[in-house]
């Protein structure tokens, strides 16, 4: 699960350094030289929607989405569980059908090309669909590990549990 995660946010990091060169690499060539890097604009807009999709995995696994905690503050552990789990279902409730739709985006984008360069849309809508589809995975994974009692933060004992559900055992007993 560790390897996992550090693969989503190094993935969320790399479009957001490539959003920050093509930007600064823009400026800096129209300035100097009055030319503008082809797509530029085209681009970092597809970019920044990769970046949201792989960030928005990061912050659900983590549960550090922007929230109020007026309520959550005030509740006793069980009670914030309670909350927690709540939240994670309702957060799964609309990233499952987000990814869903997204993909159906993928599919219908047809001849669809930036600008300039005549990039497909279609590359990095799917880039975008993965960021969507892991979000949700890590989505049903954090909400398994609170329904478990355990914290999300517990990566490895979560992994165990993980693979011994794919293989039909149960964690502990026979792994």
């Amino acid at each position: 699960m560790k390897r996992f995660l550090s693969a989503t946010e190094s993935t969320a990091a790399l479009f957001l350094l490539l959003i920050a060169l093509l930007t600064a690499g823009n400026v800096v060539l129209r300035d100097l030289f009055s030319i503008q890097i082809p797509d530029w604009f085209d681009g970092t807009k597809q970019l920044q929607g990769i970046a949201l999709f792989w960030g928005i995995a990061l912050a659900t696994w983590r549960g550090s989405h922007i929230c109020v905690d007026i309520v959550w503050e005030h509740l006793r552990p069980p009670g914030r569980r309670v909350m927690d789990i709540v939240a994670t279902t309702i957060a799964l409730a609309f990233l499952a059908p987000m990814a869903w739709m997204i993909w159906v985006k993928v599919g219908s984008t047809g001849g669809q090309t930036t600008s300039d360069l005549r990039l497909p849309l279609t590359w990095f809508y799917a880039v975008g669909a993965v960021g969507a589809t892991v979000a949700a995975i890590l989505a049903a994974a954090r909400l398994l590990a609170l329904a478990r009692r355990r914290p999300p933060e517990d990566e490895e004992h979560l992994a165990s549990e993980l693979r011994a559900s794919a293989s039909g055992t149960e964690a502990g007993h026979g792994s």
